[in-house]
């Protein structure tokens, strides 16, 4: 059974890239009915943040991605680590050093001076003399001094590492006996049967010091897939001007889950010319083995011509309950139907077509001035006051084409073209000249407020 895992540290919120290695280790073990765990790796407690952990599991909740079982916090674990700890201690595995931060940084500044690669040199590494008083030991784990060692990536391939150039006897403990991000990575990992890790690229080079640790606690290491970074369009690290920002920032922006997952599954990952995917076909097509090799580009016009697409088919009903929070309240509204079909047609987020929404049922306050002179013309209060009329002496006004027949009336009756009619009464009703068809407008707000707005510029014209 696959079983997968997304581990994010509680040190700020949910980034972009972490919520896609999330959707892609989901994916992946619900398309092969396994597992997925949500872990937070909270042992570093001078940099944790309980805020930032609660906004882990908001943003999963909002996201859709439910997990399998509890979440498991690794403060709560301390238990677990220490005696795989001492387990390594009277294996002679791992082994106390009592090196003081003056003589570790008086090494490394030698070695800088030979132009060698930092490294602790092994000196406590077979002590067995007296400990020095007052210094609080680490614990480090004997890793091998020669040789190599080779990582199988379902993407990169098989890599092989020189021990010489990156590994010395790293520190699973520190001298407050708090375990190290490294050592309880792959205890987890291995305790909780975790057999596919699929993360980011950055955690590449952490993973020769994690095999160590399976091979020295005899646990089978997972299969690896490290997914390449998300760029900007300038092929840099994606930034916060970019989108790299906290993903219920996407939420506030008025994103929908379903667009920004599809947006992300295709950051790597792709079927054929495919663009659009619901649910059900990621977890039936998506395979780790098949994502890109090079980084991803992250792109805003696609994100939101994927939202404005799934605004588009959204039923209305569930439609009017996602622009509550936007300040658009239409669910009590006995036209939202027609007003609702004709803004979604236009809008890339939530939060523009609730402002359509709210521009439409509220009476404008001002009138643009530009538009003003290009839509009034000296007839255009007489024109105005006929179609005003007519409503008048109709009461059962209901649908968009109900009004344009009456605007089609007035237009034969006047001799008019349909511009001179059409401009003056959009500006009436919004303000400006821009909008959704009047027809809609006025079927939307009513007859009342249609006549009302009407006599408000009317009342501004000579």
């Amino acid at each position: 059974m696959v079983v997968t895992r997304f581990a994010p540290s509680p040190t700020g919120y949910l980034h972009i890239g972490g919520l896609r290695t999330a959707l892609f280790s989901w994916l992946w073990a619900r398309r092969n009915g396994g597992k997925f765990v949500l872990r937070i790796e909270d042992t570093d407690q001078s940099r944790n943040n309980e805020a930032a952990a609660q906004a882990i599991v908001d943003a999963f909740e909002w996201i859709g991605l439910e997990h399998d079982g509890e979440i498991l916090y690794q403060s709560q674990r301390m238990g677990v680590y220490q005696m795989y700890i001492d387990q390594l201690l009277q294996e002679g595995k791992a082994y106390k050093c009592y090196m003081s931060k003056e003589e570790l940084d008086a090494l490394r500044e030698a070695q800088q001076a030979r132009k060698e690669r930092p490294r602790y040199d092994g000196r406590y590494r077979d002590f067995t003399g007296t400990p020095p008083e007052g210094v609080d030991p680490v614990i480090r784990i004997k890793a091998p001094t020669e040789g190599s060692i080779t990582v199988y990536d379902g993407i990169k391939g098989e890599v092989t590492f020189n021990v010489d150039d990156i590994l010395d006897d790293f520190i699973i403990a520190r001298a407050d006996g708090t375990p190290t991000y490294n050592f309880v990575v792959a205890v987890d990992d291995a305790l909780m049967g975790i057999n596919e890790v699929i993360r980011g690229d950055d955690h590449f080079s952490n993973t020769p010091k994690q095999l160590v640790v399976y091979e020295a606690l005899g646990f089978k290491a997972p299969a690896f897939y490290h997914v390449p970074m998300i760029h900007n369009s300038e092929g840099k690290k994606l930034s916060k001007r970019d989108g790299a920002t906290d993903v219920m920032e996407y939420k506030r922006l008025g994103y929908r889950p379903e667009a920004l997952l599809n947006f992300l599954v295709r950051l790597g990952w792709s079927h054929g010319d495919q663009e659009i995917f619901s649910m059900e076909e990621m977890k039936k097509l998506f395979d780790p083995n098949t994502i890109n090799k090079s980084a991803s580009i992250y792109n805003t016009e696609k994100l939101d011509w994927l939202n404005a697409h799934y605004i588009k088919n959204l039923a209305n009903d569930a439609l009017a309950h996602e622009l509550l929070p936007f300040g658009a309240d239409l669910k009590a509204h006995d036209k939202k139907e027609i007003l609702l079909d004709a803004l979604k047609e236009r809008a890339k987020t939530l939060v523009e077509l609730a402002e359509m929404v709210k521009e439409v049922l509220t009476a404008p306050t001002a009138y643009d001035e530009k538009a003003f002179k290009k839509a009034v013309k000296p007839d255009s209060k007489a024109v105005l006051e006929a179609f005003a009329a007519k409503v008048e002496a109709t009461p059962e006004l209901h649908l968009p084409t109900d009004y344009h027949a009456l605007m089609e009336t007035v237009v034969s009756e006047m001799e008019i073209g349909f511009g001179k009619i059409g401009m003056p009464l959009r500006l009436a009703l919004m303000g400006k000249l821009s909008g959704p068809g009047v027809d809609t407008i006025m079927a939307s707000i009513g007859r009342e407020e249609t006549l009302a707005r009407i006599a408000g510029l009317t009342a501004q014209l000579n």
